[in-house]
């Protein structure tokens, strides 16, 4: 009995092993796939998730699967990074085996792109530039809508150090980020005296309009991984995200980064 149990423990940590190594395996001529089609600089980190893998391999369709590039270069931000989730993808085991898969079915796709305060700091002009999300209760005084808003538009606090008159000092203000089309509008409208600000005195009424300008930018259309369309923009934690999703699509792994 013992040598028994042994025995099946060692068949099933084998059967394990070749699934993980599979999954594995698959993984990364989707990456280099993707790496090729998109002209990234690295591979991008492929997720396929769900045991057994060789029962999903075998059927042709994986329930979900996730990408993520990191550092793509964006012409207008700088580096940025793209995600996408996917959901019901339809492809066969040999297409990924010999490398040839490219346009693929899928049920569900989500994608994303995030900005680092880093990036949109030097986009802005101001290199210390941090982000956070205001509390949903606006109880400070200060207006603004507070929250994650409406679909297309979400409230964020800006700090970051820039010219007040002759002087250079560090504001914080509410901004509202809002999704024009496929344009990205950030828009300063007030000051914030919150618990996530900085600022500790008053700028002087004829000087406030011109700081708020510098908080203020469009972003010119940005398009998500596999030309998806952005619907949704919002912080999570310091980060700037813009998303959108599709049903029933057939994507190019080509287009996992899109010129727009």
């Amino acid at each position: 009995m013992r040598k028994l149990i042994i025995g099946l423990a060692c068949l099933i940590g084998l059967v394990v092993v070749v699934d993980f190594g599979a999954a594995a395996y698959s993984e990364y001529q989707v990456s280099r796939a993707l790496r090729e089609g998109g002209s990234l600089t690295a591979d991008p980190e492929v997720t396929i998730h769900g045991f057994p893998f060789l029962t999903q391999a075998w059927n042709g369709k994986y329930n979900d699967v996730e990408v993520r590039a990191r550092q793509v270069p964006n012409e207008m931000i700088g580096d940025v990074t793209i995600e996408a989730t996917l959901n019901g993808v339809s492809v066969s085991a040999a297409e990924i085996v010999d490398g040839s898969v490219h346009e693929v079915p899928v049920d569900h796709l989500e994608g994303r792109m995030m900005i680092d305060p880093t990036d949109l700091g030097k986009f802005l002009g101001i290199p210390d530039l941090q982000v956070s999300a205001p509390p949903a209760d606006r109880s400070d005084g200060t207006g603004g809508s507070g929250g994650s808003g409406s679909p297309t538009t979400g409230g964020i606090v800006f700090t970051g150090t820039v010219p007040v008159g002759p002087l250079q000092e560090s504001v914080s203000v509410q901004a509202d980020l809002v999704l024009r089309g496929e344009q990205l509008m950030i828009v300063a409208t007030d000051f914030y005296f919150g618990p996530e600000g900085q600022e500790d005195f008053s700028v002087p009424a004829p000087l406030r309009q011109g700081v708020l300008d510098r908080f203020t930018k469009t972003i010119d259309p940005q398009s998500l991984p596999f030309g998806i369309i952005p619907t949704d923009v919002y912080a999570q934690g310091s980060q700037i995200v813009i998303e959108g999703s599709g049903d029933d699509l057939i994507i190019n792994l080509d287009e996992l980064q899109t010129k727009v």
